[in-house]
């Protein structure tokens, strides 16, 4: 009878494994990979603010403020006119 219960402890435990690997082990993959997806995001949009913030501080100290706002549009210009060309 004793090892009747081992058995049948061992089968509870083999279909515990089995269903914990079909369901709780991907969520716990896709949620940690969608964690470290928001913080790769988060830390490439403060990089390109930096960056976007020195750029605009290193042409504001020959320039103008008004200057380097006029050169910052013309390079977005001139970029949005390369992507719109390159679209059709």
């Amino acid at each position: 009878m004793e090892e009747l219960a081992a058995r049948f402890a061992e089968v509870l435990e083999q279909v515990a494994t089995k269903v914990r690997s079909f369901t709780v082990e991907p969520v716990a993959r896709a949620l940690r990979l969608a964690g470290l997806g928001i913080l790769v995001a988060t830390l490439g949009l403060s990089a390109l603010l930096f960056l976007f913030l020195a750029i605009f501080g290193a042409l504001e100290i020959p320039l103008t403020t008004a200057g380097a706002l006029a050169v910052i549009g013309v390079v977005l210009v001139g970029a949005g006119g390369y992507l719109w060309i390159k679209r059709t």
